[in-house]
């Protein structure tokens, strides 16, 4: 949508009105996107239009999140974004949806903006959602705590996730304040269980019709609760327009003219779709290749090497020499490329993978890089780029070594020591780092462009 249209748009009417509902727990791993996941599927086979977001820097829930509403997913964060960012898109989705699902991260009250700080921000009401295997009032005290550590949120109740029998049920019910009311009492259930790998999820398109059977499952998992909390829409929440648009406030399509090559596939996925529109709010022409599958190069001024997995593909990456050839020869050009995370390691000179096979890469990077199990790094950081400062995070499993001297390093959000490093050499703008575009589309316009 054009800028002006977009203004126009947003204040024809500075407010608007959408049943939403925010999903948060006490921890991760506690069942809340799969119950997200099934409260999209469920409201949108009823004929609802539903809009789901995510918490935080997450590159594996959207997808899932998405096939489930068939909608798009988008990242909501106070942090990377901007508060006024965040408030556009709730206000933009709150005019086409019938219902607004958001997924916390982490637990209710971890990290700075918090799950909490998201819901408080923007009125919206937060259900808990709890593993209750092993405990039964306890789980009432949780929620009870949970519900009153602030005061600046609402609380709609309890989803006691993995609940053993009607009686465990009951027990939690009774325990609960009127105030937390139990929503839903979800059975144990394996076959709703989402597939998981070593950085969370397994990617949608891997297994697009196992998902489709474990959100049929899914939905009548939901409807065979006795509470039915969750199977009427929330009330209505009060989104407003922000008083500037962000999306109108891109005054010069820096990139016009500019086709960005950007690879996609099961090896290479970790592309928020903000990163793209944002690239084209810029001006660009966005294309896409695969590094496992495609032959050449298309025609372009720019390639961003997304993070994803290399690591479980890197005998395929390294067996198409003719891609790595043609990206080698698009290096020395001295051409704009951004390589984040698994981008980077495709860079190096080798990549060790999790079965200690090591595996020649591009080799437009010097470095090796090699994968350590479940040790690693993540973190909200700024990137503190020549180009300027981008709001990024990390996320990986990996090591690498070897490598050249940075030209600076992300910056953590609490703790002195120096973040990830960024390396740019030629064109090449390397790092773990995973950059949030709309943060700085200037600094990111400066990457995208030749030096």
């Amino acid at each position: 949508m054009p800028s002006e249209n977009i203004e126009t748009s947003l204040h024809q009417r500075d407010q608007v009105t959408c049943p939403a509902l925010f999903l948060t727990a006490p921890a991760s791993n506690q069942g809340k996107t799969t119950i997200t996941a099934a409260l999209a599927r469920h409201y949108s086979k009823l004929g609802k239009t539903v809009r789901v977001f995510k918490t935080g820097p997450d590159y594996l829930d959207p997808l899932i999140l998405a096939q489930a509403s068939g909608n798009p997913v988008e990242q909501l964060d106070i942090w990377m974004a901007g508060e006024a960012y965040c408030q556009e898109r709730l206000f933009l989705a709150a005019k086409e949806a019938d219902l607004i699902l958001v997924e916390g991260a982490m637990g209710m009250f971890d990290g700075e903006p918090s799950s909490a700080d998201l819901a408080a921000c923007f009125g919206i009401p937060m259900a808990i959602v709890m593993d209750v295997k092993g405990m039964a009032q306890t789980a009432a005290a949780i929620a009870n705590g949970l519900a009153t550590f602030r005061e600046d949120i609402t609380i709609a109740g309890l989803i006691a996730n993995r609940c053993g029998s009607e009686r465990h049920a009951q027990l939690i019910r009774d325990a609960l304040p009127e105030t937390v009311p139990l929503l839903a009492a979800l059975k144990r259930d394996e076959e709703v269980t989402l597939p998981e790998r070593h950085l969370g999820l397994v990617q949608a398109e891997e297994v697009t019709q196992e998902l489709e059977q474990r959100f049929d499952a899914a939905v009548d998992w939901l409807c065979q609760s006795d509470d039915k909390g969750l199977l009427s829409l929330p009330e209505p929440v009060v989104f407003s327009a922000p008083d500037h648009s962000y999306e109108a406030s891109v005054v010069e399509p820096i990139l016009s003219g500019k086709t960005i090559a950007v690879a996609k596939d099961i090896a290479f996925s970790f592309i928020y779709q903000a990163n793209l529109d944002a690239l084209e709010r810029l001006g660009a022409k966005v294309c896409f290749f695969s590094p496992l599958h495609d032959s050449r190069l298309p025609q372009c001024d720019a390639v961003w090497l997304p993070g994803g997995y290399p690591e479980l593909h890197a005998h395929k990456l390294a067996e198409n020499t003719s891609i790595q050839t043609e990206l080698s020869a698009f290096f020395e050009t001295g051409k704009p490329i951004l390589a984040e995370c698994g981008g980077m390691l495709y860079c190096f000179e080798s990549l060790t993978d999790l079965e200690q096979n090591t595996l020649p890469m591009l080799g437009i990077l010097q470095g090796q890089g090699a994968m350590r199990g479940k040790r690693g790094c993540q973190g909200m950081q700024t990137a503190d780029c020549p180009q300027g400062a981008i709001r990024a995070h990390a996320h990986h499993r990996s090591r690498s070594a070897n490598t050249p001297e940075p030209v600076g390093y992300g910056r953590r959000q609490r703790h002195p020591a120096p973040g990830e490093p960024i390396y740019q050499v030629k064109g090449l703008t390397a790092s773990y780092l995973h950059f949030f575009f709309p943060s700085n589309l200037t600094a990111i316009a400066a990457i995208f462009s030749e030096r």
